[in-house]
């Protein structure tokens, strides 16, 4: 019995972390857009698991602000589970008997009520089938449908055309545009984060916005607390409402938290939701991500014009405010670029939102979270004035790194690795301020070996915190040059160099 009760209770307990999340927007001052956050909500069915109401409607990668957000959450115990264009007409995978999620979709949008503003997102735990051509359909800017991709071919004969006609003929559609119609402002978001992930992401939302967090208890008050207000048939917060439920419950902080600006930088899709453009307003973010497939550039895109698009934005940012919340989903070169345009001569306090292992973790130099200085080692290749910088934090990337330097870089003479004092691991850095030490060493180190006109090449496997911090030398290491790391072998499995500083 036991096994079939666990993995029910998680599921809701994943239901209910992700409505935390949201609701937690209901206190950010920097969010009044987010009015209404639902739980449970009576309809659209299918898309009522969690419901997100704007005004005026939140910015979107379409032709219209979105005033609503219906979400459909699907959680499994492991991941195993994987899914194709053709599951979109399967019951059984939504465990449905009767309806499948494409229908429920059309059952959604022609509910009395419903605005054409909306938009309906499916959150799952489960991957897409290798090879199956719904991971192609799904934008990584925003995880909608790309329905130009859908219906880029004429004829059903084709791979898109499978697709249309599998999904048209189950709906019973008369035609493509009826399908694409339907498909406006559908949203699927696979191999959403774990249970543990959305405990943490809960904790740190709360944080920010000045309630209890919760990362070290066995148990996590707010699912007993989300299940409470289905009981007590109070399933729709507002900020009025939220304030209160926040006074009668004791979350609040017994400090108030202070107040910073929001800021976004993105460069990867994971993660890449509505819950997630709540963490700065969309005037404050800059997303990156169509530069990208994945990890890497897309054809035609140079890392020159993106630090070109990313240093306009950074440089705008002091004007808006003096005290800074950084949030970092990006690559590391990017954080870098970051630390060197918010430098200590930008006179802005920034803390930087560090997601880990764990937990995400606010990182500030002033935290208290110290530790050891790093061990830093010399090796002396050669005569060339440049210097290459093997930063190994979360790993041990030395090996990798004299490789590439014997066989791309001629002119580096020295080769410097950090490596935090009790080895390289996910942990390794206990926070900000050990950060911030560890930046501080390799500074003084390049300082001391660098010459005049040579370049600093870095090789950084380390938290994106780290890297703003280190990039916050940048000028008194003299030209540097970040390189980013192909990361499982897509490519080439090497390193490549993206732009100088």
């Amino acid at each position: 019995m036991a096994n079939a009760v666990v993995p029910r209770w998680h599921g809701d307990n994943y239901q209910s972390r992700f409505f935390w999340m949201h609701a937690a927007a209901l206190r950010d001052p920097q969010r009044q857009d987010v009015v209404e956050v639902t739980f449970e909500a009576d309809g659209p069915k299918a898309f009522d698991d969690v419901v997100v109401y704007y005004d005026p409607g939140r910015p979107s990668m379409g032709p219209h602000r979105i005033t609503v957000d219906f979400h459909q959450i699907k959680w499994h115990a492991d991941y195993s589970g994987h899914f194709g264009f053709r599951d979109l007409v399967n019951p059984d995978f939504i465990n449905a008997t009767t309806f499948s999620i494409l229908e429920r979709l059309a059952e959604a949008k022609a509910k009395p009520g419903v605005p054409k503003t909306a938009a309906f997102s499916l959150v799952t735990t489960d991957t897409f089938t290798n090879g199956d051509p719904l991971a192609e359909l799904i934008s990584p800017a925003d995880n909608s449908l790309r329905i130009e991709k859908l219906f880029s071919t004429k004829t059903d004969n084709s791979r898109m055309g499978e697709v249309r006609r599998c999904w048209r003929e189950h709906l019973k559609l008369d035609d493509d545009e009826q399908l694409k119609e339907l498909l406006q402002g559908f949203h699927i978001k696979a191999g959403h984060m774990s249970l543990e992930d959305m405990r943490a992401r809960v904790s740190e939302r709360f944080r920010l916005v000045g309630l209890l967090g919760e990362e070290r208890a066995s148990d996590f008050r707010y699912d007993e607390a989300a299940r409470n207000l289905v009981v007590r048939k109070i399933n729709r917060l507002t900020r009025d409402a939220f304030d209160q439920l926040c006074r009668e419950e004791s979350w609040f902080q017994s400090e108030p938290v202070s107040h910073r600006l929001n800021v976004a930088l993105r460069s990867f899709s994971r993660g890449v939701t509505a819950a997630d453009l709540l963490d700065a307003a969309p005037d404050n973010t800059l997303s990156l991500v169509e530069g990208f497939d994945g990890r890497h550039l897309k054809e035609g895109v140079s890392w020159e014009d993106l630090k070109t698009e990313a240093t306009a934005f950074l440089e705008r940012v002091p004007e808006r405010g003096k005290a800074l919340r950084l949030f970092l989903d990006a690559h590391s070169s990017l954080a870098f670029l970051a630390g060197s345009i918010l430098g200590f001569k930008a006179g802005v306090d920034v803390e930087v939102l560090q997601k880990g292992r764990a937990a995400s973790l606010v990182w500030h130099s002033g935290d208290e979270r110290d530790g050891p200085e790093p061990k830093i080692e010399e090796e002396v290749i050669g005569s060339g004035k440049d210097i290459a910088v093997s930063v190994d934090i979360t790993r041990d990337a030395l090996a990798d790194v004299q490789e590439h330097v014997r066989a791309n870089l001629p002119t580096v003479g020295r080769i410097l690795r950090v490596v935090p004092d009790g080895g390289s691991g996910q942990q390794s850095v206990n926070g900000g301020a050990h950060a911030a030490c560890i930046a501080d060493a390799v500074a003084k180190a390049v300082s001391k070996v660098r010459k005049p006109g040579g370049t600093v090449n870095f090789f950084i496997a380390a938290p994106n915190a780290f890297s703003f911090l280190l990039g916050q030398h940048a000028e008194s290491m003299g030209i540097c040059m970040p390189y980013e790391f192909d990361f499982g072998g897509r490519v080439d499995g090497l390193y490549r160099p993206t732009f100088k500083i």
